[in-house]
């Protein structure tokens, strides 16, 4: 991943991280889209007839506790409401690593989180289950076989 050393602009490596998003979920079976204008998502995605808004964010450098951390609120430091996105795809770009979450995992009974903290090879890591979840885009409750 030598090339991303040069994605040292946060927008340039938010467009690419979209660009890298939509390749692989086209890859996945997932017909994409991209919206004009001011949205609240990145992505569209449909599969079936059915249409899922996604927020995609990555992470490019490493904690020296070994996870990796994801702002998960708007640039305007708004939290994404179920309203707004169906899912995040949080992109550990190191790893190659994409996690799929419900967008209600980012709630807690007190309210939104503000951040992500994945460790990919942790032994109690909390985002294991959305790891490569693509079936979930899918609309699919178990893992597909097929994908990859």
């Amino acid at each position: 991943m030598n090339s991303t050393n040069r994605l040292t602009d946060p927008k340039q490596r938010g467009d690419w991280a979209e660009l890298t998003f939509m390749a692989r979920a086209a890859r996945e079976g997932l017909l994409v889209s991209r919206p004009f204008g001011e949205c609240r998502y990145d992505v569209g995605v449909e599969y079936n007839g059915n249409h899922k808004r996604v927020q995609v964010k990555s992470s490019l450098h490493r904690r020296r506790n070994r996870s990796y951390c994801l702002h998960v609120r708007s640039t305007n430091r708004q939290p994404y409401h179920p309203a707004d996105i169906d899912f995040l795809a949080a992109y550990l770009i190191q790893v190659d690593q994409w996690y799929i979450l419900p967008v209600e995992q980012l709630w807690t009974p007190n309210g939104p989180i503000s951040a992500l903290h994945i460790t990919p090879e942790g032994k109690q890591q909390k985002w294991k289950d959305y790891l490569e979840a693509w079936h979930l885009l899918r609309g699919e409750k178990h893992r597909s076989h097929s994908s990859r």
